[in-house]
């Protein structure tokens, strides 16, 4: 089987190969963005509009030993929503995967790392919030594929792309917990 388009075509910059080179792997690499940025916006859109909104929210994070709950969960639920979107159309890529890292260390360190691995654990433990931070590290390293508008704008993250997301969600999770969270006694 011939491939779509020729390394004739692709080398040229023919706009028609940004648009018709599409692999199984860049296909793959939708559907991770697809259900995994969706899933991060509801999650923050619930913060906001769920239980009992953001007041409830910010309840939650002070009741967690994080400090200035009401900026903090503003800044969790737009962080959500906002990245979640932009992982969706690909856009900023390893950015928006850092910032999936850095949520989800956080909420390892915060919530879930007493409660063991499992999620199916009393409080839930932190696998789901790891099996997360593998598919935003997966992509930030991978690339957003051809589906996405970092392609459409011919921005190739390249090896750059996975360093920017390890080590800027690493650093972020770090500064956030640094600055905001101070553990409760009974917490740790």
């Amino acid at each position: 089987m011939s491939p779509v388009l020729s390394l004739d075509t692709v080398k040229s910059g023919h706009p028609q190969s940004r648009l018709t080179d599409v692999t199984t792997t860049d296909t793959a690499v939708l559907v991770l963005r697809i259900a995994f940025g969706l899933s991060m916006a509801y999650h923050g859109y619930n913060k906001i509009f769920g239980g009992g909104g953001l007041k409830g929210t910010a309840a939650w994070f002070q009741s967690m030993g994080m400090r200035a709950p009401n900026m903090q969960a503003r800044l969790a639920s737009g962080t959500e929503i906002i990245a979640g979107l932009l992982l969706v159309t690909g856009l900023m890529t390893p950015f928006v995967a850092a910032a999936f890292i850095a949520l989800m260390l956080v909420a390892i360190v915060t919530s879930h790392w007493k409660n063991g691995y499992f999620i199916f654990l009393p409080g839930g433990g932190w696998e789901y919030c790891a099996s997360i931070i593998a598919v935003a590290a997966a992509v930030g390293i991978a690339g957003p594929g051809s589906a996405s508008i970092d392609h459409a704008l011919s921005i190739d993250w390249g090896v750059a792309g996975g360093i920017i997301t390890v080590a800027l969600g690493i650093a972020s999770a770090v500064a956030q917990l640094l600055l905001f969270y101070r553990p409760p006694a009974d917490h740790k």
